[in-house]
């Protein structure tokens, strides 16, 4: 019983929203813009993400990377996380070193370019930018 009368009341307390019907297709009526400095300022994240300046960008080093060959990348601290931004790509420490990462390309004659990101212990970031050269 008591689950009926919530239901009654509840019910009775939406607000009504006027729709307009043109050309058989409903559309609701718009009465007030959710986020109003819009169109005035550009935000479309409206204040809660910041502009990144060019001095806070990493630049990304270039990086040669070829089937027939291994590259070699010294780190200046140990290595903790690699991310590669495609399968063509194949990257893993070389043993007895934490902080060189060895990088080969896995298909020949790849016409694409695709990145690496590393993360080395002591909280550095490192991107780089690999034209994969077919061989």
């Amino acid at each position: 019983m008591f689950a009926l009368a919530m239901g009654i009341i509840t019910a009775n307390a939406q607000e009504n929203v006027t729709v307009e019907t043109t050309n058989g297709s409903e559309q609701p009526t718009l009465t007030k813009e959710v986020y109003p400095q819009k169109e005035a300022d550009g935000d479309l994240y409206h204040g809660l993400s910041r502009k990144l300046t060019f001095d806070r960008m990493i630049p990304p080093h270039g990086l040669e990377v070829t089937y027939d060959k291994t590259v070699h990348v010294i780190f200046p601290a140990e290595v903790r996380y690699v991310d590669l931004g495609s399968p063509d790509l194949i990257a893993g420490k070389a043993d007895g070193a934490e902080n060189i990462i060895r990088v080969k390309a896995t298909v020949r004659n790849f016409p694409n370019e695709t990145n690496m990101s590393v993360i080395t212990e002591d909280g550095s970031f490192y991107t780089f930018s690999a034209p994969i050269i077919g061989a």
